[in-house]
């Protein structure tokens, strides 16, 4: 039995129109090939699929594309989608109940999505050759995740996440966790997000993908488990990026073998024009070098210095920015609030503002 997980897909401006033509050849190129051996395409559907005009207010872009878009990602052949992420509710309930109901109709089912914070954690559960599959598709607290009175989608939580993890894996023959977060454009986990990844994996994960942070992060192996910090995009193509964040443009695929045991393989992905491609010749290898250093660098711990390196790059001065105008106007209120809410921007508040407690009578100080 093969999965193939691909992380976030958006039809954007430059690919809507071949989204809603259904045309799988420009939209993934040579994906298309390695697709047709797989079982089951799980993907992260990172937008309302919905002609609402009702945008939520938040900080960031609001993301949603046109329901005829979902021809495309049909015509790809996508089994599964994971919609616990921060786009998904972007317009709202009835975005959402658009995206909802242009799924069912294009009969592919879904999963992270609940009436409300309880209803959301429903583990999700299929079945490829006798192997009985549950995947926990969860999302870090910015604007999408369900309240207790309100749908979204399914909110991490360190208590009652773990408990999901293990009372799924006493129905199922393999768990995976899709977990979308991590800060954007780092390539290394938190030491919170490392923390939480491996004790998902003490708790019954047999797989652990982050998603989320727009580029390729690190992978490691941690009892039995296999983790991946970052998968980077599959596609989502925002040419005027090109300069600004590099890191856009590549990827990882994830495939997940199950024989007599689960391992995994990855292929390195590029962005393309018209939507994403598979990197081949010295693209691929530069890719897969830069993943296979980082992964050395979480065995030696040289990882923690990226992250500190990440959070202190004088270019995201703007963390200092929110502390000194915090409650100057409702809007920065807001912003101030978004900062502590979402899980991996408090990251970066603890990596820059240390308390007295980490430096106190360090040993070699």
């Amino acid at each position: 039995m093969k999965l193939l997980i691909g992380s976030d897909i958006v039809p954007t401006a430059s690919t809507e129109a071949l989204f809603v033509a259904g045309d799988k050849e420009k939209l993934f190129g040579k994906v298309n090939d390695l697709a047709k051996d797989m079982d089951r395409i799980i993907i992260n559907l990172e937008c309302a699929l919905t002609d609402h005009d009702g945008a939520i207010l938040k900080f960031g872009p609001n993301l949603k594309a046109t329901p005829a878009a979902v021809n495309g990602i049909k015509s790809f052949g996508v089994t599964d989608i994971a919609l616990s992420n921060n786009h998904v509710f972007d317009f709202g309930i009835k975005g959402l109940k658009d995206t909802m109901e242009t799924l069912d109709k294009a009969g592919i089912p879904y999963m992270g999505i609940g009436e409300n914070d309880t209803d959301s954690r429903k583990p999700y559960f299929f079945e490829v050759e006798g192997k009985k599959i549950c995947i926990i598709n969860v999302c870090e607290h910015e604007y999408s995740y369900a309240l207790p009175n309100r749908i979204g989608a399914n909110p991490f939580n360190p208590f009652t996440t773990m408990i999901d993890i293990r009372e799924a894996k006493k129905e199922c023959d393999y768990l995976i966790v899709l977990y979308h977060g991590g800060k954007e454009y780092c390539k290394y986990p938190s030491p919170r997000l490392h923390d939480l990844c491996r004790a998902m994996v003490y708790h019954g994960a047999d797989v652990v993908l982050t998603q989320h942070s727009h580029c390729v992060g690190c992978y490691e192996e941690y009892m039995g488990g296999h983790i991946v910090y970052g998968q980077g995009n599959f596609n989502f193509v925002y040419p005027e990026l090109a300069e600004r964040n590099p890191l856009w443009f590549t990827s990882l695929l994830v495939e997940v073998d199950i024989e007599d045991k689960l391992s995994v393989k990855f292929h390195p992905i590029v962005c393309t024009p018209t939507g994403c491609d598979l990197a081949e010749g010295e693209r691929a290898k530069e890719i897969m070098d830069g993943f296979y250093e980082r992964n050395e660098e979480l065995k030696n711990g040289k990882w923690l210095d990226g992250w500190h390196a990440f959070c202190t790059d004088p270019e995201r001065e703007y963390y200092h920015d929110k502390i000194v105008n915090a409650c100057e106007t409702d809007r920065q209120k807001h912003g101030f609030a978004h900062y502590l809410d979402c899980e991996a921007h408090t990251d970066v508040w603890r990596e820059l503002y240390p308390t007295y407690n980490m430096t106190n009578e360090l040993p070699n100080a």
